[in-house]
């Protein structure tokens, strides 16, 4: 299976999710707290796969994805997030530029 990182800033759903993922067969390689350190760990374990929340401190999770899409363009990362209906979501992703539509 998979090596994967883990970067969200809520301790429950990071332990959550690390065990869900194991549980699956998965290793998680690193976990990150913000998207500063989630990015050093990018760089750092270059992992298969990164599950990242939106809203965090220090850089959110769209900045991080932007930079981690800088690196590696062909990254793969899941977006997790607590922060509402799809429609917000989708208009967050539009504005960064990220959904591949101008």
């Amino acid at each position: 299976m998979g090596n994967i990182l883990i970067v969200d800033d809520s301790l429950v759903s990071a332990r959550k999710l690390k065990a869900i993922l194991e549980e699956s067969g998965h290793t998680i390689v690193g976990e990150a707290k913000n998207g500063v350190e989630g990015l050093a760990k990018y760089k750092e374990l270059s992992p298969d796969l990164v599950t990242m929340d939106i809203t965090m401190p220090e850089m959110n999770g769209i900045e991080c994805l932007k930079k981690i899409r800088e690196l590696s363009p062909r990254a793969k990362v899941v977006m997790i997030t607590a922060l509402g209906s799809a429609d917000k979501m989708s208009a967050r992703f539009y504005r960064a530029d990220l959904n591949g539509r101008k």
